[in-house]
């Protein structure tokens, strides 16, 4: 005996269709592609899991998708008979959202509520978006292998519940029903479903079916037939010459891909026959997805043997500082049941993965290194969405450093950003050895860090890092071009032959005359600071900090304490500006010991560090005012 059950949405689920239906979006037409795509999911689903068990096929082994227009009911229905669905799997898939990032994704669909549907299916629940023409879905499903009484119905209105019955469904698959809302009547017109499929979603490789329809002059209009045609090329886009597909084309099987509603930054096509046989379609993105920094996030390659379907995530194809790539990689040399473990101990692969590689860093030289501005504006682009990721690759792809060393841009003390090592290096003054560079929490930390003063004095420019990954890059990151990379915070200030004999001896004679009050700084600040000396880095500010070389960045310190991570202790060494007032005002100062412990605090607090006590660095301050 059936019985209906109803289930309420996940709360996620709940915002999600709340937006959907009380918003308007510019481009509606969206769902159909959306729908067509997990379609084509399935059928791709059921291919993969029937090559071990080929009785999945029950007596329907050819796979394909129709579209039913009831213009008297008013309904449209997307069927497949691909994997199809279980009762179980109906309420999981479409009553809840089992991603993370959630919070992150409807912070953005709010904000783009009154633009385009598109993040819907970037996000993964594409299915939703057909609320955005519809104010009820019925979903009828039954999961290939399971008995035809086994099939189940979902239905909702979108609002706080979906009900659940069991079926009998005598045919594997499922087909989506959309209840059309008033004034969406143009989605039960047959031309208007051709255009759609043949803008969003003529690549895809199943065919993609509507009844045929001729004109009647009695009636005057067309009326449909009981013929089924084709309405899309049904051939794989990657599979295709080049010189058959159009740019318009690519950009939306893009688009159909990874859910974007803007074109790709660029893309490559190409088919690479030698030592292992494959065909690639990759793309770069011209935005980075909202969970770009999610530690679960699978790298976006599909995977297909021989045009068959085999994995959504192929993670060996691709290494994961790349992960913001898109794309389809097709092998003839794989076998049709690889595994991961397979995978990941596959010659083929190993070949695959270096090759994609190369053409993904190649499209990215092709656009930094370009005469063209548009290009470099491209480039520009792609920098400020993923070069934080891509500086990951400088620890993790030793075989491509080089060239992704060349791709690197930072800011820097000339420049505000776009900064190349290239640049940098053709810039140098004559007689600089070192590649300077400062790390900070934020930009406008370093550019007005004391550190840098005998730097603009003499017009050398120093690198601005200031990505949380820059520490990690730098360990690994050591020189470019035979220019050995310095950090102007870590040891004593050598400019070598940039710094004339005349300054040498001048800061030798100052060290030498300061001697006394640099003792009586090093017994007060004992406890606090490894060593004190006079410096010749500092034109404006009283004191600085630094590490020694070989010890930690305090800037890396503070990141790892950040994170919950233990970092070693390392007291820092203080450099003073025996030339500034408040240095030379030490010397006899009744108060001594509080004005040292003040001139610490505050080339503490001008490095980005955070003072233990606040409350007794104000006191002193308040006291040195008072006595003043």
């Amino acid at each position: 005996m059936s019985t209906k059950h109803t289930h309420a949405f996940q709360a996620e689920v709940k915002q999600i269709l709340h937006l959907v239906t009380h918003s308007l979006y510019s481009n509606k037409e969206i769902f159909l592609r959306e729908l067509v795509s997990n379609a084509s999911d399935a059928c791709d689903k059921l291919r993969f899991e029937a090559l071990d068990k080929n009785e999945l096929f029950e007596d329907a082994p050819n796979l394909e998708i129709r579209l039913l227009v009831d213009k008297e009911k008013r309904t449209l229905t997307i069927r497949d008979n691909g994997i199809g669905m279980s009762a179980d799997e109906a309420i999981a898939h479409l009553g809840t959202i089992a991603k993370s990032g959630t919070r992150d994704f409807m912070a953005q669909l709010d904000e783009a509520k009154k633009g385009d549907a598109n993040l819907i299916g970037q996000f993964g629940v594409g299915f939703y978006s057909g609320y955005i023409v519809a104010d009820r879905i019925t979903v009828e499903s039954r999961r290939a292998g399971l008995s035809a009484g086994q099939g189940v119905r979902w239905s909702s209105e979108g609002t706080g519940e979906f009900e659940v019955e069991p079926i009998d469904k005598a045919e594997r698959g499922t087909d989506v029903i959309l209840h059309l809302r008033e004034g969406e009547d143009e989605f039960l017109q047959p031309w208007k479903l051709r255009a759609i499929v043949g803008k969003y979603s003529d690549h895809i490789s199943l065919p993609i079916l509507l009844k045929k329809e001729v004109w009647d002059a009695e009636k005057s209009a067309y009326v449909a037939t009981d013929e089924w045609e084709t309405i899309n090329k049904a051939s794989a886009l990657w599979a295709r010459p080049k010189s058959e597909v159009t740019t318009e084309q690519y950009e939306e099987f893009y688009k159909t891909l990874s859910h974007d509603s803007q074109a790709p930054l660029t893309y490559t096509h190409n088919r690479v026959e030698g030592r292992s046989e494959y065909t690639q379609l990759l793309y770069i993105p011209a935005k980075a997805p909202f969970d770009l920094w999610n530690r679960d996030k699978k790298p976006g390659v599909k995977l297909y043997v021989k045009r068959v379907f085999i994995m959504d995530d192929a993670q060996e194809l691709m290494p994961a500082y790349l992960r913001f790539v898109r794309g389809v990689i097709d092998s003839a040399d794989l076998p049709l049941n690889v595994s991961r473990e397979l995978l990941q101990e596959s010659r083929d692969v190993r070949a695959i993965r270096e090759g994609s590689t190369k053409k993904v860093l190649g499209m990215l030289e092709a656009l930094a290194e370009s005469d063209d501005q548009a290009d470099k504006d491209k480039y520009a682009a792609f920098w400020k969405e993923f070069g934080a990721v891509l500086k990951e690759g400088m620890g993790e792809d030793f075989q491509n450093q080089e060239r992704l060393a060349k791709l690197l841009r930072f800011a820097s003390t000339h420049a505000s950003e776009n900064v190349s090592l290239t640049d940098y290096v053709g810039r140098m003054k004559e007689g600089q050895e070192h590649i300077y560079y400062i790390t900070a929490d934020s930009l406008a930390a370093a550019q007005s860090s004391p550190q840098l003063e005998i730097f603009r004095k003499k017009g050398i420019e120093v690198l601005l890092m200031v990505d949380r990954v820059d520490e990690w890059m730098l360990s690994h990151l050591h020189e470019f071009e035979g220019k050995p990379l310095q950090s102007v915070a870590k040891g004593a200030v050598d400019l070598g032959k940039l710094q004339d004999e005349t300054e040498k001896k001048a800061a030798e004679e100052a060290a030498e005359a300061f001697k006394p009050v640099l003792e009586k700084l090093k017994e007060a600040l004992k406890d606090r600071a490894k060593d004190v000396r006079v410096t010749t880095r500092l034109v404006d500010s009283p004191a600085c900090i630094v590490v020694e070389e070989g010890d930690m960045s305090a800037h890396l310190a503070r990141l790892l304490k950040q994170a919950g991570q233990a970092a070693p202790e390392a007291k820092p060494t203080l450099e003073v500006n025996a030339e500034h007032a408040l240095v030379k005002a030490l010397d006899g100062h009744p108060k001594f010991d509080e004005l040292a412990q003040v001139l610490f605090d505050q080339a503490l607090l001008a490095e980005g560090g955070q003072l233990e006590d606040p409350a007794a660095y104000v006191k002193r301050v308040n006291a040195l005012l008072l006595s003043a």
